[in-house]
């Protein structure tokens, strides 16, 4: 790795934190950048929030990147900010990169969807399922920055929730990939290879740190997903899934494996060393499985006769907006025989001082009620 994580925390752009991230946390980010890269107003939301580009590198491989189509999904957001800290710093590794690359970022696609903290865009659609008729000014501004750079590649980047566990084990899923499919018989066109190659090499690497934690996204075949188009139209085109790490619901460790991710596909291109990671390993990476809640309860019989022998409780925190601020509130998602799920925090009721702990969390009325 060309990185360590002391080098890392010397990088990592401090100024976003947490889940909520919004425009003028960005705009912001660009502004004390405008001076050394290319940055531009590429078009307006539905609200009329401006989004911005940063372009950076004068490379003949040319790069695009953009993160925040889901105004909740922000992980990834904070790790392209970290990415420009780090190109910003003039290592070897960077020189590289930028000599050999042109990277044109779009760090927030929809601003007015990160404001209130939702996935849609102000008028309640999905950019994600608008590549083909584009009905959205977002998704307009989008395809008109593929159309006019031409790129070589494509990252696109996303969060993905707590439920997603690795396979069947009872790892979460902390990163995933996807080399999108291109038709509907989901075959491997030379260019989904090279996307399925350089997901081994992002594997490689992140095997090192999480082992165990990296799944492989869904690739049922939707061309009106945006990975899926631009596969269609052959170009190289990757889905990055930031999902959970232990503890880390602000997913700041998830960021920084994010961070790592980019950084290495970066490498593997501007170095034109794809070929060294054979595409078969790609199927090696176990698919999602979503058999995580937040909290599992098991024997909640122990807690009162509304439950049966046996019976489990399955809790999954609702990400709700308060203000600025994000808030994790709890709700019931199941309850009943929960053999084979996991829970990123779990209580046995059969285990006495498990069951006080769990009489002290906030959330127990809600078992009760």
């Amino acid at each position: 790795m060309s990185i360590t994580p002391s080098h890392y925390n010397t990088i990592k752009e401090n100024s976003v934190y947490g889940r909520y991230v919004v425009n003028e946390q960005i705009l912001d980010f660009l502004s004390r950048n405008e001076d050394r890269h290319q940055v531009k107003t590429i078009g307006s939301s539905v609200q009329g929030r401006p989004i911005k580009s940063l372009q950076m590198g004068a490379g003949p491989i040319k790069v695009l990147m953009w993160s925040q189509m889901h105004g909740n999904e922000s992980t990834t957001t904070k790790a392209v900010l970290d990415l420009v800290n780090f190109l910003n710093e003039g290592t070897s590794v960077a020189e590289s990169i930028l000599k050999h690359c042109t990277l044109l970022i779009i760090p927030m696609l929809n601003p007015d969807g990160a404001s209130v903290y939702t996935r849609v865009n102000a008028n309640q659609v999905d950019l994600n399922r608008d590549a083909q008729e584009r009905t959205q000014p977002e998704s307009v501004v989008l395809r008109g920055v593929f159309d006019a750079f031409q790129p070589d590649y494509c990252l696109n980047l996303h969060d993905q929730r707590t439920i997603f566990n690795v396979g069947l084990t009872d790892k979460p899923a902390t990163v995933s990939f996807l080399a999108p499919a291109h038709d509907p018989e989901r075959s491997i066109s030379k260019t989904r290879g090279v996307s399925m190659q350089l997901v081994v090499a992002m594997n490689q690497l992140l095997q090192k740190m999480i082992p165990g934690q990296v799944g492989r996204y869904d690739d049922a075949f939707n061309a009106n997903c945006i990975g899926d188009s631009f596969q269609m139209l052959n170009v190289p085109t990757i889905l990055f899934e930031s999902g959970h790490y232990p503890g880390d619901y602000d997913r700041e460790r998830t960021r920084e494996y994010i961070f790592y991710a980019l950084l290495k596909v970066l490498e593997v291109i501007s170095e034109n060393n794809i070929d060294a990671y054979p595409q078969q390993a790609y199927f090696d990476i176990p698919e999602n499985g979503k058999l995580f809640y937040d909290i599992l309860i098991k024997n909640a019989q122990v807690l009162g006769e509304k439950w049966g022998d046996g019976e489990a409780i399955g809790i999954l925190y609702v990400e709700t907006l308060k203000g600025n601020t994000l808030e994790f509130v709890p709700s019931l998602a199941k309850s009943g025989k929960l053999d084979g799920y996991f829970g990123h925090k779990t209580y046995d009721c059969l285990n006495e001082a498990e069951r006080e702990e769990l009489r002290q969390q906030s959330f127990y009325q809600l078992i009760k009620a």
